[in-house]
Protein backbone atom coordinates (compact mmCIF):
# COMPACT_ATOMS: atom_id res chain seq x y z
CA UNK A 1 0.00 0.00 0.00
CA UNK A 2 1.71 3.34 -0.95
CA UNK A 3 1.30 5.85 1.35
CA UNK A 4 -0.38 9.86 1.36
CA UNK A 5 2.87 11.52 1.55
CA UNK A 6 4.70 8.72 -1.41
CA UNK A 7 1.71 9.82 -4.15
CA UNK A 8 1.71 12.98 -3.55
CA UNK A 9 5.12 13.17 -4.41
CA UNK A 10 4.82 11.01 -7.32
CA UNK A 11 2.41 13.62 -8.68
CA UNK A 12 4.21 16.74 -7.83
CA UNK A 13 7.57 15.42 -9.57
CA UNK A 14 5.03 14.91 -12.71
CA UNK A 15 3.91 17.85 -13.42
CA UNK A 16 5.05 21.11 -14.29
CA UNK A 17 4.03 24.57 -15.77
CA UNK A 18 2.44 24.31 -18.81
CA UNK A 19 3.80 25.99 -21.07
CA UNK A 20 3.88 30.28 -21.24
CA UNK A 21 1.84 31.86 -23.79
CA UNK A 22 2.04 35.66 -24.85
CA UNK A 23 -1.89 36.67 -24.61
CA UNK A 24 -3.87 39.80 -24.47
CA UNK A 25 -4.31 41.86 -20.99
CA UNK A 26 -7.80 40.87 -20.38
CA UNK A 27 -6.92 36.90 -20.88
CA UNK A 28 -4.24 37.38 -18.38
CA UNK A 29 -6.49 38.11 -15.02
CA UNK A 30 -5.52 34.87 -12.68
CA UNK A 31 -2.96 33.77 -14.63
CA UNK A 32 0.90 33.59 -13.39
CA UNK A 33 3.54 35.95 -14.63
CA UNK A 34 6.20 34.09 -17.22
CA UNK A 35 8.52 36.58 -17.54
CA UNK A 36 9.72 40.19 -15.71
CA UNK A 37 7.82 42.67 -17.16
CA UNK A 38 10.42 46.37 -16.90
CA UNK A 39 9.33 49.77 -17.70
CA UNK A 40 10.48 51.08 -21.15
CA UNK A 41 10.11 54.34 -20.04
CA UNK A 42 9.69 56.97 -16.86
CA UNK A 43 5.93 56.67 -15.61
CA UNK A 44 4.09 59.37 -15.67
CA UNK A 45 7.07 60.33 -18.31
CA UNK A 46 7.53 63.89 -17.24
CA UNK A 47 6.49 65.97 -14.29
CA UNK A 48 2.62 65.69 -14.12
CA UNK A 49 -0.26 67.65 -11.44
CA UNK A 50 -1.86 65.87 -8.96
CA UNK A 51 -4.11 68.02 -8.52
CA UNK A 52 -6.87 70.66 -10.40
CA UNK A 53 -5.57 74.17 -9.56
CA UNK A 54 -2.51 76.27 -10.58
CA UNK A 55 1.28 75.65 -11.39
CA UNK A 56 3.29 78.55 -10.31
CA UNK A 57 6.82 79.15 -9.22
CA UNK A 58 7.42 79.36 -5.73
CA UNK A 59 10.23 81.58 -6.32
CA UNK A 60 7.79 83.86 -7.45
CA UNK A 61 6.35 83.93 -4.13
CA UNK A 62 9.08 84.85 -1.72
CA UNK A 63 8.67 87.44 1.01
CA UNK A 64 4.50 86.67 0.85
CA UNK A 65 3.35 86.07 4.42
CA UNK A 66 1.62 82.53 5.50
CA UNK A 67 -1.48 84.31 5.22
CA UNK A 68 -1.06 86.72 2.89
CA UNK A 69 -2.99 86.42 -0.80
CA UNK A 70 -1.35 86.36 -3.75
CA UNK A 71 -2.70 87.90 -7.35
CA UNK A 72 -1.29 86.49 -10.50
CA UNK A 73 -2.43 86.52 -13.93
CA UNK A 74 -3.32 83.12 -15.56
CA UNK A 75 -1.41 83.17 -18.61
CA UNK A 76 -2.83 79.57 -20.25
CA UNK A 77 -5.12 76.36 -19.52
CA UNK A 78 -3.40 73.03 -19.48
CA UNK A 79 -5.14 69.57 -19.91
CA UNK A 80 -4.20 66.39 -19.56
CA UNK A 81 -2.41 64.84 -22.57
CA UNK A 82 -1.17 68.42 -23.71
CA UNK A 83 2.42 68.58 -24.83
CA UNK A 84 4.82 69.65 -22.55
CA UNK A 85 5.79 72.15 -24.57
CA UNK A 86 4.70 75.72 -22.32
CA UNK A 87 7.62 77.17 -20.43
CA UNK A 88 5.63 79.43 -17.65
CA UNK A 89 6.84 83.63 -17.37
CA UNK A 90 7.91 84.46 -14.55
CA UNK A 91 5.23 86.04 -12.47
CA UNK A 92 2.39 83.92 -13.62
CA UNK A 93 -0.05 80.83 -13.04
CA UNK A 94 -1.00 78.41 -15.47
CA UNK A 95 -4.41 76.76 -14.86
CA UNK A 96 -3.64 72.70 -14.65
CA UNK A 97 -6.22 70.25 -14.85
CA UNK A 98 -5.04 66.65 -12.96
CA UNK A 99 -2.74 64.85 -14.88
CA UNK A 100 -1.69 68.04 -17.18
CA UNK A 101 2.08 68.34 -17.85
CA UNK A 102 3.70 70.66 -15.51
CA UNK A 103 4.99 73.57 -17.54
CA UNK A 104 8.75 74.17 -17.32
CA UNK A 105 9.40 76.75 -14.63
CA UNK A 106 6.91 75.68 -12.61
CA UNK A 107 7.29 73.89 -9.07
CA UNK A 108 4.14 73.60 -7.29
CA UNK A 109 0.64 73.17 -8.10
CA UNK A 110 -2.10 75.05 -6.01
CA UNK A 111 -4.86 73.25 -5.56
CA UNK A 112 -8.00 74.86 -7.13
CA UNK A 113 -10.14 74.93 -3.92
CA UNK A 114 -7.05 77.25 -1.91
CA UNK A 115 -7.84 79.68 -4.85
CA UNK A 116 -10.76 81.63 -5.83
CA UNK A 117 -10.63 79.85 -9.50
CA UNK A 118 -10.07 82.80 -11.48
CA UNK A 119 -10.27 82.51 -15.37
CA UNK A 120 -8.27 85.67 -16.00
CA UNK A 121 -6.83 86.10 -12.39
CA UNK A 122 -6.54 84.18 -9.68
CA UNK A 123 -6.09 84.47 -6.24
CA UNK A 124 -4.16 82.40 -4.27
CA UNK A 125 -5.67 81.74 -0.53
CA UNK A 126 -2.05 79.69 0.59
CA UNK A 127 1.50 79.90 -0.50
CA UNK A 128 2.69 76.38 -1.92
CA UNK A 129 6.17 74.79 -1.04
CA UNK A 130 8.34 73.45 -4.26
CA UNK A 131 6.80 70.24 -5.51
CA UNK A 132 3.22 70.55 -3.91
CA UNK A 133 0.86 68.26 -5.92
CA UNK A 134 3.53 67.74 -8.65
CA UNK A 135 4.34 64.01 -9.44
CA UNK A 136 7.84 63.80 -10.51
CA UNK A 137 8.84 61.88 -13.82
CA UNK A 138 9.41 58.57 -13.00
CA UNK A 139 6.76 58.93 -9.69
CA UNK A 140 5.26 55.44 -10.74
CA UNK A 141 8.11 53.27 -11.89
CA UNK A 142 11.42 54.44 -13.33
CA UNK A 143 12.90 53.48 -16.88
CA UNK A 144 14.63 50.57 -17.08
CA UNK A 145 13.21 48.88 -13.29
CA UNK A 146 10.97 45.62 -12.86
CA UNK A 147 7.32 46.50 -12.40
CA UNK A 148 6.26 42.80 -12.25
CA UNK A 149 8.46 40.01 -11.78
CA UNK A 150 7.86 36.54 -12.74
CA UNK A 151 5.63 34.58 -10.59
CA UNK A 152 3.58 37.31 -9.92
CA UNK A 153 -0.24 36.28 -9.73
CA UNK A 154 -2.31 38.61 -12.12
CA UNK A 155 -5.16 40.63 -10.73
CA UNK A 156 -6.70 44.50 -11.19
CA UNK A 157 -3.72 45.89 -9.19
CA UNK A 158 -1.06 44.57 -11.59
CA UNK A 159 -2.64 44.25 -15.07
CA UNK A 160 -3.05 48.25 -14.20
CA UNK A 161 0.59 48.25 -14.06
CA UNK A 162 1.30 46.12 -17.16
CA UNK A 163 -1.19 48.29 -18.91
CA UNK A 164 0.36 51.91 -17.66
CA UNK A 165 3.93 50.96 -19.01
CA UNK A 166 2.11 50.29 -22.49
CA UNK A 167 2.10 46.28 -22.53
CA UNK A 168 -0.87 45.26 -24.34
CA UNK A 169 0.37 41.24 -24.12
CA UNK A 170 1.80 39.53 -21.13
CA UNK A 171 3.81 36.24 -21.60
CA UNK A 172 2.02 33.72 -18.58
CA UNK A 173 1.19 30.39 -17.88
CA UNK A 174 -1.64 29.78 -18.85
CA UNK A 175 -4.70 28.55 -17.13
CA UNK A 176 -4.75 24.25 -17.19
CA UNK A 177 -7.27 22.81 -19.02
CA UNK A 178 -8.89 20.02 -17.10
CA UNK A 179 -11.26 17.75 -19.04
CA UNK A 180 -13.38 15.85 -16.23
CA UNK A 181 -14.99 12.38 -16.96
CA UNK A 182 -17.39 10.14 -15.01
CA UNK A 183 -17.19 6.73 -15.59
CA UNK A 184 -20.12 4.19 -14.83
CA UNK A 185 -23.30 2.47 -16.70
CA UNK A 186 -25.18 3.48 -13.31
CA UNK A 187 -24.34 7.36 -13.28
CA UNK A 188 -27.75 9.24 -14.61
CA UNK A 189 -27.06 13.07 -15.55
CA UNK A 190 -29.30 15.19 -12.88
CA UNK A 191 -32.57 16.63 -14.24
CA UNK A 192 -32.82 13.66 -16.00
CA UNK A 193 -35.21 10.48 -15.17
CA UNK A 194 -33.35 7.71 -13.02
CA UNK A 195 -33.96 4.19 -14.32
CA UNK A 196 -33.90 1.62 -11.64
CA UNK A 197 -30.51 0.79 -9.68
CA UNK A 198 -29.30 4.32 -10.72
CA UNK A 199 -27.91 6.94 -9.07
CA UNK A 200 -27.31 10.74 -9.73
CA UNK A 201 -24.05 11.87 -10.61
CA UNK A 202 -22.59 14.24 -8.60
CA UNK A 203 -18.47 13.87 -8.77
CA UNK A 204 -17.61 15.26 -11.78
CA UNK A 205 -20.46 18.45 -11.14
CA UNK A 206 -18.27 19.04 -7.41
CA UNK A 207 -15.33 19.06 -9.46
CA UNK A 208 -16.29 21.14 -12.34
CA UNK A 209 -16.41 23.73 -9.57
CA UNK A 210 -13.29 22.58 -7.24
CA UNK A 211 -11.40 22.82 -10.43
CA UNK A 212 -12.60 26.52 -11.31
CA UNK A 213 -11.70 26.92 -7.90
CA UNK A 214 -7.92 26.81 -8.29
CA UNK A 215 -8.12 28.85 -11.78
CA UNK A 216 -7.96 25.99 -13.98
CA UNK A 217 -10.28 25.78 -16.49
CA UNK A 218 -12.97 22.74 -16.47
CA UNK A 219 -14.11 20.83 -19.50
CA UNK A 220 -16.86 18.26 -17.57
CA UNK A 221 -17.76 15.40 -20.63
CA UNK A 222 -20.57 13.99 -18.63
CA UNK A 223 -21.32 10.51 -17.97
CA UNK A 224 -19.06 7.45 -19.70
CA UNK A 225 -20.42 3.87 -19.92
CA UNK A 226 -18.29 1.34 -18.53
CA UNK A 227 -18.27 -0.11 -21.97
CA UNK A 228 -14.40 -0.51 -23.15
CA UNK A 229 -14.70 0.65 -27.02
CA UNK A 230 -17.25 3.84 -25.38
CA UNK A 231 -14.74 4.83 -22.83
CA UNK A 232 -11.49 4.44 -24.77
CA UNK A 233 -12.80 6.49 -27.57
CA UNK A 234 -14.54 9.15 -25.16
CA UNK A 235 -10.80 9.26 -23.06
CA UNK A 236 -8.73 9.51 -26.48
CA UNK A 237 -11.29 12.12 -27.89
CA UNK A 238 -10.51 14.64 -25.19
CA UNK A 239 -6.48 14.27 -25.28
CA UNK A 240 -6.55 16.74 -27.99
CA UNK A 241 -7.70 19.41 -25.57
CA UNK A 242 -6.42 18.27 -22.17
CA UNK A 243 -3.94 19.56 -19.90
CA UNK A 244 -4.80 17.28 -17.74
CA UNK A 245 -7.55 14.63 -17.71
CA UNK A 246 -8.96 13.44 -14.06
CA UNK A 247 -11.99 10.34 -14.29
CA UNK A 248 -13.98 9.23 -11.43
CA UNK A 249 -15.04 6.20 -11.06
CA UNK A 250 -14.26 2.43 -12.69
CA UNK A 251 -11.89 2.07 -10.50
CA UNK A 252 -12.67 -1.42 -8.69
CA UNK A 253 -11.16 -4.63 -9.58
CA UNK A 254 -14.52 -6.44 -10.62
CA UNK A 255 -14.78 -7.37 -14.84
CA UNK A 256 -17.47 -4.59 -15.38
CA UNK A 257 -14.84 -1.70 -14.05
CA UNK A 258 -13.05 -1.23 -17.61
CA UNK A 259 -10.74 2.08 -16.45
CA UNK A 260 -7.37 0.03 -15.65
CA UNK A 261 -7.56 -2.15 -19.12
CA UNK A 262 -8.87 0.77 -21.29
CA UNK A 263 -5.95 2.91 -20.32
CA UNK A 264 -3.25 0.13 -20.16
CA UNK A 265 -1.96 1.43 -24.17
CA UNK A 266 -3.01 5.12 -24.01
CA UNK A 267 0.21 5.54 -21.52
CA UNK A 268 1.77 4.70 -18.22
CA UNK A 269 -1.19 5.43 -15.57
CA UNK A 270 -0.36 3.42 -12.21
CA UNK A 271 -2.92 2.44 -9.88
CA UNK A 272 -2.26 2.07 -6.69
CA UNK A 273 -3.64 1.32 -3.26
CA UNK A 274 -3.51 4.58 -1.10
CA UNK A 275 -2.99 4.86 2.87
CA UNK A 276 -5.82 7.17 2.65
CA UNK A 277 -10.11 7.31 3.92
CA UNK A 278 -11.85 8.06 2.12
CA UNK A 279 -11.10 6.10 -1.42
CA UNK A 280 -8.11 3.67 -1.41
CA UNK A 281 -7.40 2.87 -4.68
CA UNK A 282 -6.26 5.62 -6.75
CA UNK A 283 -4.27 5.84 -10.49
CA UNK A 284 -1.97 8.33 -11.81
CA UNK A 285 0.12 9.01 -14.74
CA UNK A 286 0.74 9.81 -18.23
CA UNK A 287 -1.71 9.20 -21.62
CA UNK A 288 -1.35 10.23 -24.65
CA UNK A 289 0.43 13.64 -25.89
CA UNK A 290 -0.01 16.90 -24.12
CA UNK A 291 -1.83 19.40 -26.06
CA UNK A 292 0.68 21.86 -25.19
CA UNK A 293 4.53 21.23 -26.05
CA UNK A 294 3.51 17.48 -26.35
CA UNK A 295 4.81 14.96 -23.85
CA UNK A 296 1.91 13.05 -21.71
CA UNK A 297 -0.87 14.65 -20.54
CA UNK A 298 -1.45 14.03 -16.54
CA UNK A 299 -4.19 11.65 -15.74
CA UNK A 300 -5.98 11.36 -12.50
CA UNK A 301 -8.15 8.23 -11.64
CA UNK A 302 -10.33 8.69 -8.77
CA UNK A 303 -12.66 6.99 -7.14
CA UNK A 304 -16.21 7.42 -7.90
CA UNK A 305 -17.46 7.64 -4.45
CA UNK A 306 -18.64 12.12 -4.36
CA UNK A 307 -16.53 12.53 -0.91
CA UNK A 308 -14.00 10.14 -1.69
CA UNK A 309 -13.55 11.86 -4.93
CA UNK A 310 -13.91 15.35 -3.62
CA UNK A 311 -10.87 14.54 -0.97
CA UNK A 312 -9.04 13.25 -3.49
CA UNK A 313 -8.91 16.35 -5.62
CA UNK A 314 -7.99 18.17 -2.77
CA UNK A 315 -4.88 15.93 -1.86
CA UNK A 316 -3.91 15.52 -5.21
CA UNK A 317 -5.34 17.41 -8.39
CA UNK A 318 -5.75 21.03 -6.76
CA UNK A 319 -1.44 21.22 -5.51
CA UNK A 320 -0.87 19.54 -9.21
CA UNK A 321 -3.07 21.91 -11.01
CA UNK A 322 -2.05 24.58 -8.87
CA UNK A 323 1.83 23.90 -10.14
CA UNK A 324 0.84 23.63 -13.31
CA UNK A 325 -0.31 26.93 -13.26
CA UNK A 326 2.88 28.31 -12.08
CA UNK A 327 1.87 29.24 -8.69
CA UNK A 328 4.21 28.25 -5.63
CA UNK A 329 1.49 28.27 -3.15
CA UNK A 330 0.40 24.98 -3.82
CA UNK A 331 -1.76 23.97 -0.56
CA UNK A 332 -4.65 24.86 1.06
CA UNK A 333 -3.99 26.69 4.50
CA UNK A 334 -3.98 24.33 7.70
CA UNK A 335 -4.65 25.18 10.66
CA UNK A 336 -3.95 22.80 14.33
CA UNK A 337 -7.10 22.82 16.51
CA UNK A 338 -7.97 21.01 19.70
CA UNK A 339 -10.76 18.39 19.44
CA UNK A 340 -13.82 19.22 20.79
CA UNK A 341 -14.91 15.53 20.92
CA UNK A 342 -13.34 12.39 20.50
CA UNK A 343 -14.29 9.70 17.76
CA UNK A 344 -13.03 6.59 16.25
CA UNK A 345 -10.12 5.92 13.55
CA UNK A 346 -8.45 3.73 11.81
CA UNK A 347 -4.60 2.77 12.13
CA UNK A 348 -2.28 2.55 9.17
CA UNK A 349 -4.45 5.01 6.93
CA UNK A 350 -4.25 8.91 7.12
CA UNK A 351 -8.08 10.04 7.61
CA UNK A 352 -9.37 13.24 6.08
CA UNK A 353 -12.99 13.75 8.23
CA UNK A 354 -15.42 16.22 7.24
CA UNK A 355 -15.31 19.14 10.21
CA UNK A 356 -16.27 22.54 11.39
CA UNK A 357 -13.44 24.48 12.88
CA UNK A 358 -14.09 27.79 14.83
CA UNK A 359 -11.57 30.05 16.61
CA UNK A 360 -8.90 32.51 15.31
CA UNK A 361 -4.83 32.69 15.95
CA UNK A 362 -5.07 34.36 18.71
CA UNK A 363 -7.73 32.29 21.27
CA UNK A 364 -6.63 29.41 19.19
CA UNK A 365 -8.77 26.62 17.14
CA UNK A 366 -11.41 23.87 17.86
CA UNK A 367 -12.88 20.92 15.74
CA UNK A 368 -15.59 18.83 15.68
CA UNK A 369 -16.32 16.25 13.15
CA UNK A 370 -19.31 16.50 11.22
CA UNK A 371 -21.79 14.03 10.89
CA UNK A 372 -20.58 10.29 11.73
CA UNK A 373 -16.45 10.33 10.95
CA UNK A 374 -16.65 6.93 9.50
CA UNK A 375 -19.55 7.25 7.68
CA UNK A 376 -18.56 9.96 4.55
CA UNK A 377 -21.73 11.90 4.02
CA UNK A 378 -21.91 13.86 1.06
CA UNK A 379 -24.65 16.06 3.01
CA UNK A 380 -21.99 16.34 5.85
CA UNK A 381 -19.03 17.64 3.72
CA UNK A 382 -21.24 19.91 2.51
CA UNK A 383 -21.79 21.85 5.84
CA UNK A 384 -17.98 21.09 6.53
CA UNK A 385 -15.14 24.04 6.56
CA UNK A 386 -12.57 21.60 6.74
CA UNK A 387 -10.79 18.50 6.90
CA UNK A 388 -9.58 17.30 10.00
CA UNK A 389 -6.27 15.11 9.15
CA UNK A 390 -6.05 12.11 11.57
CA UNK A 391 -2.36 10.73 10.98
CA UNK A 392 -1.88 6.84 10.19
CA UNK A 393 -0.51 6.07 13.93
CA UNK A 394 -3.85 6.83 15.16
CA UNK A 395 -6.83 4.47 16.35
CA UNK A 396 -8.73 7.11 17.20
CA UNK A 397 -8.66 10.81 18.00
CA UNK A 398 -9.53 11.56 21.84
CA UNK A 399 -10.72 14.97 22.90
CA UNK A 400 -8.08 17.58 23.56
CA UNK A 401 -6.23 16.15 21.46
CA UNK A 402 -4.41 18.36 18.70
CA UNK A 403 -5.46 17.61 15.02
CA UNK A 404 -4.12 19.45 11.80
CA UNK A 405 -6.94 20.68 9.22
CA UNK A 406 -6.83 21.52 6.16
CA UNK A 407 -8.97 24.56 5.44
CA UNK A 408 -11.94 24.19 2.58
CA UNK A 409 -12.90 28.20 2.91
CA UNK A 410 -13.18 30.96 5.18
Amino acid sequence: MRSVQDQLAAVLAAVGPVAPLDVVLSDAAGCILAEDVMAPADVPPLPVAARDGYAVATADLRGQGPGAAVVLPVAHDVLAGDPAALRLAPGQAVRIASGGPVPAGADAVVAAEDTDRGAVRVTLHRTPVPGENVRPAGADTERGSVVLAAGTRLAARQLAVAAATGRGRLRVHPAPRVVLVSIGSELAEPGTPRRDGSVYESAGHALEAAVRDTGATPVRVGVVTDDRAVLSEALEDQLVRADVVVTTGGLSESQHDTLSDVLAPLGTVRFDQVAMAPGFRHGFGTVGDSAVGGGGVPLFALPGHPVAAQVAFEVFVRPALRAMAGHTDLFRPSVAARADVGWPSTAGVREFVPAAVVGSPSEGYRVTPVGDPAGWSITALAHANALAVVGEQDAAVVAGQVVHCLVLEG
